[in-house]
C-alpha cells in the first residue's frame, strides 16, 4: 500500500478536486480518498487491497476527461498518477519509448526534441498518456497520425486482482494471439490500470508550415477539407473552428481573427515538399470560396494558432462562466461531414441553443459544444434533446456517437444503439477481467 502518509489524502479540497471532469457538465461525487501511487509495485498493492474488501476504483490523470470518466460514482479510491510520471526508456533507433501513465506529453516531447523525435498525438490539452491512451484520445493530428490507440505498441496493466499483465511488444507489428493492447486501450480504466505504456514516436519533420483560411459559411469550410484529402493532401493538422469559438477565442486570448468559420492547417515535412503543396491548397480553398487566406513558416504565428485551438474549450466556458460545457465528439464518414456540420448548426438554432461546433474535420471528426446550467431543467432537457439529434444523424449514416471523448457516463444510452448485439459480449469482457466489478465502476454501461 501507500508506504508515505503525504501520497494519502482524505481532504475535502483534495477529494473535490478528483470528483469531477474540467469543465463538463456532467454531476460530481467526491472519493473517499486520493491515493498517489510512486511505482507499479504500490499500485498492483491498491488494486489487490480495494479488490479484496470490494472498494471502487477510479484511474486519475489531470482530469481533463469531458464524459465523467474520473468522476467516483460510487466514491471509493481516487488514483492519483502524477507520481508515476518516469519517462522510462527512449529508444531511438527503434522509435519507441516507455512511459509511466502519469507522464504527460508536453513533457515527453520536451525530452524527445533532445533526440529529433516527437509524439504527434495532441487532444487539445496536455493530458496524461495514461489519460490518452484510457479514452483512445486523438486531436488535431489525427488526419494524419490517428489516435493514441494507433501509437501504442505495449503495456503492463494491473488487473483487478492485483496481478500485472503486459501486452505487445519493441516490434512495429504482431499476429501472434489476441490483441489484448488495443483491447485495453480505450477501456476508460474499467478492465485494468495501465502501469507503462510502450509508444511508438517520430522523426521531426524538417519544417512546419502554418495556415488559416476564412469561409462564408461552414459547409463550404468542410467541402475545402475534403477536396485536399481527395487530392492526396495530407496536412499534418486541419481544424474547423465556427464564428461563435472564434468569438470566444479573441475574448479569451485577445486577438482579432476573423469572426467567421475558419480552417486551421498545418503542412509538415521537407520545405520543397511543403512549398509545392501549399500551392495546391491554396488553389483548392479558393475554388471553395474562401476570404481571408495566409500562410508562413513563422514558428510565432503556428503557436498563437494552435493555443488558440487548445484553448477553444477553455475560451467557450469563459463566455458563460456560471455554466458548465456539454460537447458531442460524433465522427461519420468524410462525404456525410458537409451535411452534417449543417444540419448541427441547423438543429441549434432550431433549440434557440447557444453554442460553438468545431472539430478535427480531416478524420470526420466534430463537435458541437453548449454551455449550459444543470441544474436548469428546461435548459439541461433543450441541450439533450440537440445532443439526442446530433448522434443519432450521426449514427443513421454510418458514424458513431463517440470519435475520441469515450462514452464514460455520457454516451452510454448510444453505445447499444451504435453496437446492438456486440455489446452484451462488451459486458461478458468486462465480467471476465473484473468480476467483482471495482474498476470505474458505473461507466460504459
Amino acid at each position: 500500500m501507500i508506504r508515505d502518509p503525504k501520497r494519502l489524502s482524505t481532504s475535502e479540497a483534495i477529494r473535490q478536486q478528483h470528483g469531477r471532469d474540467l469543465t463538463s457538465y456532467h454531476a460530481g461525487r467526491f472519493p473517499d480518498v486520493v491515493l498517489y501511487p510512486k511505482d507499479k509495485e504500490e499500485l498492483r498493492e491498491i488494486i489487490a487491497y480495494a479488490n479484496r474488501i470490494g472498494c471502487p476504483i477510479v484511474p486519475f490523470g489531470l482530469g481533463t476527461s469531458v464524459e465523467g470518466q474520473v468522476v467516483p460514482v460510487q466514491g471509493g479510491i481516487s488514483l492519483n498518477f502524477t507520481h508515476m510520471n518516469r519517462i522510462l526508456e527512449i529508444r531511438a533507433d527503434d522509435f519507441a519509448v516507455r512511459v509511466e501513465p502519469g507522464v504527460t506529453r508536453m513533457q515527453l516531447n520536451r525530452e524527445l526534441k533532445k533526440y529529433g523525435l516527437y509524439f504527434p498525438i495532441d487532444p487539445g490539452v496536455d493530458a496524461t498518456l495514461g489519460g490518452m491512451a484510457a479514452t483512445n484520445a486523438s486531436g488535431c493530428s489525427a488526419v494524419r497520425y490517428g489516435s493514441t490507440r494507433e501509437q501504442i505498441l505495449g503495456m503492463e496493466a494491473i488487473l483487478a486482482d492485483g496481478s500485472p499483465i503486459r501486452t505487445g511488444s519493441l516490434a512495429k507489428k504482431s499476429s501472434a494471439g489476441y490483441n489484448l493492447t488495443q483491447l485495453l486501450a480505450g477501456s476508460e480504466g474499467t478492465l485494468a490500470v495501465f502501469a507503462e505504456l510502450t509508444l511508438r514516436v517520430y522523426g521531426l519533420p524538417e519544417t512546419f508550415l502554418y495556415a488559416k483560411a476564412v469561409f462564408p459559411d461552414l459547409q463550404q469550410a468542410c467541402k475545402a477539407a475534403n477536396r485536399m484529402l481527395y487530392r492526396s493532401i495530407q496536412p499534418s493538422k486541419i481544424e474547423l473552428v465556427d464564428a461563435y469559438t472564434i468569438q470566444a477565442i479573441n475574448s479569451y486570448k485577445q486577438t482579432k481573427y476573423e469572426e467567421k468559420p475558419t480552417l486551421f492547417l498545418e503542412l509538415s515535412g521537407w520545405k520543397s515538399a511543403v512549398t509545392a503543396e501549399v500551392e495546391r491548397v491554396k488553389e483548392i480553398i479558393q475554388e471553395e470560396g474562401a476570404g481571408a487566406w495566409s500562410h508562413t513558416f513563422d514558428e510565432s504565428f503556428g503557436e498563437q494558432l494552435w493555443d488558440a485551438r487548445r484553448h477553444a474549450a477553455l475560451a467557450i466556458a469563459a463566455l458563460a462562466p456560471e455554466k458548465k460545457l456539454m460537447t458531442t465528439d460524433v465522427c461519420v464518414p468524410l462525404s456525410v461531414l458537409p451535411e452534417a456540420v449543417s444540419f448541427a448548426r441547423e438543429v441549434m438554432q432550431a433549440e434557440d441553443l447557444q453554442g460553438a461546433i468545431l472539430g478535427h474535420i480531416g478524420d470526420g471528426n466534430y463537435h458541437a459544444v453548449f454551455p449550459i446550467d444543470p441544474s436548469v431543467p428546461e435548459e439541461a432537457a433543450k441541450a439533450a434533446k440537440v445532443n439526442e439529434r446530433i448522434v443519432r444523424f450521426a449514427l443513421e449514416r454510418g458514424g458513431t456517437c463517440s470519435g475520441e471523448h469515450g462514452i464514460g457516463l455520457g454516451k452510454k444510452q448510444y453505445l447499444t444503439e451504435e453496437h446492438g448485439d456486440a455489446v452484451p459480449w462488451m459486458k461478458k469482457i468486462k465480467e471476465a477481467f473484473d468480476p467483482n466489478h471495482i474498476l470505474n465502476p458505473g461507466k460504459i454501461f
